[in-house]
């Protein structure tokens, strides 16, 4: 998270020197401190070296992939992603939200569309999970389950704790700050990534369904994420604040 008084710190990371050199130097220019890296092994390093505010992330790198690179990153609580890509199937996009990246611009792209998705992540990661309005920084109990908001600790009813990604920590978030309310698929895709939703949009019925498959004791038959017919979904049980 930035404070006003401090420069974002940005991590380009892209292994086509031309365009890695390029947005580095833009976002330098617009008053960032961007640094460049250009494969996957590079941006660990550069990250366990530092604390960095948003990583940009290029899909189609030798060695290992963006994408299994921002799966990595997403699994371990790490910075926001951006992801760049020269692939415009919709399928990809969808698969690098589904992963956790925060958003996805597919090359070749305007500079200025490129600082400007830049600069609305920044301000969503300054603002809190929207969990954290009014139960942030507390553990939570439902449906025999307990979240740790403060370590994104999930623990089941038998004791085990299950790991998620970003993407499936808010979402979670997100249905237990309105237990029992319907939430149609476009607001929880603005409450977990800021987005408004396109027609063809499925990337919260795709996370919605990996979700399940942590929580649920039979995902093929939900019963604490229920599907509202025409509606969206809705958390089915409880929530209660445990010590």
């Amino acid at each position: 998270m930035t404070s006003p008084d401090r420069i974002p710190r940005i991590l380009v990371v892209d292994d086509h020197r031309e365009i890695r050199d390029a947005v580095t130097r833009y976002l330098q220019k617009n008053g960032m401190r961007a640094e460049a890296a250009k494969s996957a092994a590079e941006m660990d390093a550069a990250l366990k070296a530092g604390r960095y505010d948003l990583v940009v992330l290029d899909v189609m790198m030798p060695g290992e992939d963006g994408l299994s690179a921002a799966r990595r990153l997403a699994a371990d609580g790490g910075p926001p992603i951006l992801m760049l890509s020269a692939l415009s199937e919709e399928t990809d996009r969808i698969v690098g939200l589904e992963i956790g990246a925060d958003d996805y611009l597919v090359k070749p792209f305007n500079p200025r569309e490129l600082l400007a998705r830049v600069k609305a992540i920044l301000r969503r990661a300054e603002r809190p999970e929207p969990l954290a309005g009014r139960l942030g920084g507390r553990r939570l109990a439902f449906a025999g389950r307990v979240l740790d908001t403060d370590t994104r600790q999930l623990t089941q009813a038998d004791g085990r704790q299950v790991a998620l990604t970003t993407g499936e920590f808010r979402l979670l978030t997100a249905l237990l700050e309105r237990p029992r309310v319907v939430l149609s698929r476009e607001r929880l895709l603005h409450l977990t990534t800021g987005r408004e939703a396109d027609v063809f949009d499925r990337s919260i019925d795709n996370q919605v369904s990996r979700l399940r498959r942590k929580i649920e004791d039979d995902p093929a038959h939900p019963r604490i994420i229920a599907t509202i017919r025409a509606g969206g979904y809705s958390l089915a049980a409880e929530v209660r604040e445990v010590t």
